[in-house]
């Protein structure tokens, strides 16, 4: 591992990562946060220029500008760098006064114990926000915004703060790091090299050959997608502006986090739900189809044989747990229909609004959202959960061995969409769903053993929530629940579950082998 290479892509990284802060500083003055301006935007922003100017510095004068970008760099430059960037973006809910930090310990307003907690908690929001994963501990338990007549302790918070934690997860959904490599791969030719170990990222195949364009159209298909659907929000329903901008800002990176504590629920409109659920649903499509489309190749985004399978499943769920609350529940069909439909495509997508409690649904709808929190959706997409493509390749493997055993001298060969699917990719793909397996259930373990309290279903519910970056649990972490009652070593071992799902866990795990640090 070149450590200089290391830190120059890293710096590269937190410079571009000023950009959003300084824009914040400006956008909160007119917002009206004066008054938290300068603490919670400028200073975080000068810390990442700063920081990121040194590793910059230093890695550019040992040579690493003139160096190509070797896999092993560009793992390890994804998978720290990820986690450098949330703990910048922390800074402005700890400085911003969201969570006890350090300027209310100056004005003695906090003790260190509630500044040490509040520290855990931001760092925990802002891994949330950046893996799109949406759970939030913004709670009178935590903030000292939320007084005892405050009725609404997310609304309560300053509208900057609420507009940084949306834009992080808009920053997240696409990748930090792909918006990087329009860099990177200018300096160190390194770019299909990043996009390789940002594997949340498009699928490469028949892309531009050149990532920079690649990378360009994506952001613009990204983009566009969030403006139309704050343009509906605005001009069809009665939401404002900023709660507009801020639901569009979360639902194309499926994250689904709210400016109010009842989340969608509060807007209590069909117009406002199937907005988002149209969006919800296009987000978690392959992008790389988006850009066939873009490209005029409409055949082959519609024969795509995973995009088929997604909205299959989503089909089939909704029409299965519309008959569970109909039949179970005693529902209106129309209701029925309709909540089970917003559920569907928010579990399965990984953005995690609610519609509904569903807490209180019947036990054949809750295992119909556990399965959708496990499988999400399609693979370069920005949702979260083992992804359609795998598991189907998975089921066509285990096909292959069973067909194998009946015919050992044919050649059996996997296909998708028509090609051909190399061994190696193969044994990638089970490596990452059996790691995928043993993280989950250490996770629950984990979590069973620090909080004892908390029943089967909401330990379960929790690990794969935060692996699968999906946001609410179930059982007593719910959608109207934060997850503010948990332990602050539960928090970091969820925001740590966030940052490995998120990244698609062999980005992350193969720091741990101890070649990957020789020289």
């Amino acid at each position: 591992m070149r450590n200089d290479v290391l830190a120059y892509v890293v710096g590269i990284t937190l410079l571009i990562f000023a950009a959003p802060l300084f824009l914040m500083t400006v956008v909160g003055f007119f917002l009206g946060d004066n008054d938290i301006i300068f603490q919670s935007f400028l200073l975080p922003c000068l810390i990442s220029a700063g920081l990121g100017y040194s590793l910059k510095t230093w890695g550019q004068g040992r040579g690493a500008s003139s160096e190509r970008l070797r896999d092993r760099e560009a793992f390890a430059a994804v998978a720290l760098g990820w986690p450098v960037v949330v703990i910048i973006g922390a800074l402005p809910f700890w400085f911003g006064g969201m969570f006890h930090g350090p300027f209310e310990l100056i004005n003695g307003q906090s003790n260190l114990t509630e500044v040490l907690g509040g520290s855990v908690r931001a760092f925990f929001e802002s891994m949330s926000g950046f893996t799109t994963t949406g759970a939030t501990v913004i709670d009178p338990r935590t903030s000292p915004v939320c007084q005892p007549a405050v009725p609404d302790c997310i609304n309560a918070q300053s509208k900057s703060l609420l507009l940084w934690r949306s834009l992080s997860q808009w920053l997240g959904g696409m990748g930090i790091i792909m918006l990087g490599m329009l860099l990177l791969a200018r300096y160190l030719g390194g770019g299909m090299t990043m996009a390789r170990a940002e594997l949340t990222g498009p699928s490469l195949s028949r892309l531009k050959p050149r990532i920079q364009q690649t990378a360009k159209i994506l952001w613009g298909i990204y983009t566009f997608f969030t403006v139309v659907e704050i343009v509906l929000l605005y001009y069809l329903t009665d939401m404002g502006m900023f709660d507009a901008v801020n639901h569009g800002l979360t639902t194309l990176p499926t994250g689904g986090f709210s400016t109010y504590d009842a989340g969608v629920m509060s807007f209590d409109s069909v117009t406002v739900e199937w907005i988002i659920i149209l969006f919800m649903v296009i987000a978690g499509i392959n992008f790389s189809l988006f850009h066939f489309i873009y490209r005029g190749e409409w055949r082959a985004a519609i024969k795509d044989q995973e995009m088929q399978v997604y909205l299959a499943v989503l089909a089939l769920a909704t029409i299965a747990m519309t008959a569970s609350l109909y039949i179970l529940a005693d529902w209106e069909f129309g209701s029925s229909f309709r909540h089970a439909a917003f559920q569907v495509a928010s579990i399965g997508t990984s953005t995690g609004y609610a519609s509904s409690d569903f807490v209180i649904w019947p036990t054949l709808a809750l295992i119909i959202l556990l399965f959708l929190m496990i499988v999400g959706a399609s693979a370069g997409s920005t949702g979260g959960g083992l992804k359609i493509l795998r598991l189907r390749i998975a089921y066509l493997l285990a096909k292959r061995e069973i067909s194998r055993i009946a015919s050992p001298r044919k050649i059996h060969l996997v296909r998708l969409n028509g090609e051909v699917v190399e061994d190696e990719k193969l044994w990638t793909i089970v490596g990452m769903l059996s790691w995928w397996a043993v993280l989950s259930m250490g996770s629950i373990i984990v979590l069973a053993i620090i909080e004892s309290s908390l029943d089967l279903e909401t330990v379960i519910s929790v690990a794969i929530s935060s692996l699968g970056n999906t946001g609410p649990a179930l059982g007593s972490l719910g959608p109207t629940q934060t997850w503010a009652s948990l332990h602050w070593t539960s928090l970091i071992v969820t925001a740590t579950l966030m940052w490995l799902g998120r990244l698609e866990l062999l980005t992350v795990i193969v720091l741990l082998s101890i070649r990957v640090w020789k020289e």
